[in-house]
């Protein structure tokens, strides 16, 4: 489970990873080159995007971290296509704000008449003062704490927004070339499409996150993400307090910050979550695992048992937060599901578009 905007009116689904959680393989998240493979290159039609190539792989989890919904491992075929080789930049979403207009949903006040048909029938409104315009901003304790219980590292803090992401007193001015953040699903397919882009697919995501590697638990292969060199932005040390910054960053990196896979694509394990376009749907894998899907597009609307009421979008990569203890959110098969209006100072996304577009 990831943690939803509705923390202004129903804090205990911040805890209830601990209740829904039956190991900790289903605990919340952040709260989850070899020559033959050269990466693809970028063309001026595609300025700051790469070719990812067609080819049929095995989708779903690697290893004995993987939860649940990773399984069962099923066969998809992807045509080829084009992604952003980096996240969508602070500098990248302040032209598409600057050319539209356009307002973020953490920029709003909450809808407290669509947000309550997301939540259990009959949770009382919260008082007026809770519904401001927010997001959930990474608040750490100083000392070790239950990981069972995420509002015990998030916060959820007025004036938090994209420009502002750790709070109304902070700025994105030394931030140009690090991941826009506190960007919800509906934000990300927006800035998709006024750049006349999409988001990817899971099945795109991962296709392209794996780089042509087969059945590896990584971008990079199966190395442990903490042994030998540094290879993603994550949380290095005991989480939620205590960071050694092997990676040297505590938040968000620059792009680019770290070796790309074998397709060209940077950041596809850490830094921050990335939205897909795909709906949540729990037994998903189950009914596409009967024959290889060709491009699945993910179910058609979303179900979530352990939270029925709330339509739940798909997200990729792992954060600046992810760890070996809490969240292994980098393996390339990690998933991660929350409703297209949350927005995190760890969330982020990037694009991608059909190949033929542009020509």
């Amino acid at each position: 489970m990831f943690i939803h905007k509705s923390i202004v009116v129903l804090p205990l689904l911040l805890m209830a990873c601990a209740v829904l959680a039956e190991d900790k393989k289903t605990a919340c998240s952040c709260q989850n080159l070899p020559s033959r493979f050269a990466a693809s290159i970028q063309t001026e039609q595609h300025p700051g995007m790469v070719e990812i190539p067609a080819g049929t792989f095995s989708m779903g989890g690697d290893n004995d971290q993987a939860k649940r919904d990773e399984f069962p491992k099923h066969e998809v075929s992807i045509s080829a296509f084009w992604m952003d080789s980096t996240e969508v930049t602070n500098a990248e979403f302040q032209r598409f704000v600057k050319a539209t207009g356009y307002i973020t949903t953490a920029e709003k006040k909450p809808d407290w008449e669509l947000l309550k048909q997301q939540l259990p029938p009959n949770t009382p409104k919260p008082d007026e003062s809770k519904l401001v315009a927010a997001s959930l901003v990474f608040t750490p304790p100083d000392h070790a704490v239950p990981l069972d219980n995420a509002a015990q590292w998030w916060s959820w803090t007025p004036g938090a927004d994209w420009q502002h992401p750790r709070g109304p007193k902070s700025d994105i001015n030394e931030l140009s070339n690090h991941p826009v953040v506190h960007v919800s699903w509906d934000d990300a397919k927006a800035y998709c499409e006024w750049a006349d882009k999409r988001l990817p697919t899971e099945a795109e995501w991962e296709w392209a996150a794996r780089g042509g590697l087969n059945n590896k638990v990584y971008p990079w292969g199966d190395e442990p993400i903490d042994e030998g060199d540094v290879k993603a932005n994550t949380w290095q040390g005991e989480f939620p307090y205590q960071n050694t910054l092997r990676d040297k960053y505590y938040y968000t990196a620059p792009v680019k910050s770290f070796a790309p896979n074998n397709y060209g694509l940077y950041d596809m394990s850490g830094n921050v979550w990335e939205w897909v376009s795909d709906w949540y749907g729990a037994d998903y894998y189950e009914r596409i695992s009967k024959t290889t899907a060709l491009d699945p597009q993910g179910p058609e609307s979303s179900y979530d048992p352990a939270e029925p009421t709330m339509p739940k979008k798909i997200l990729r990569g792992g954060s600046y937060l992810c760890n070996e203890v809490y969240c292994t959110g980098y393996r390339v098969a990690a998933r991660m599901k929350t409703s297209a209006d949350t927005s995190m100072e760890h969330v982020g996304f990037r694009c991608a578009e059909n190949k033929g577009v542009r020509p």
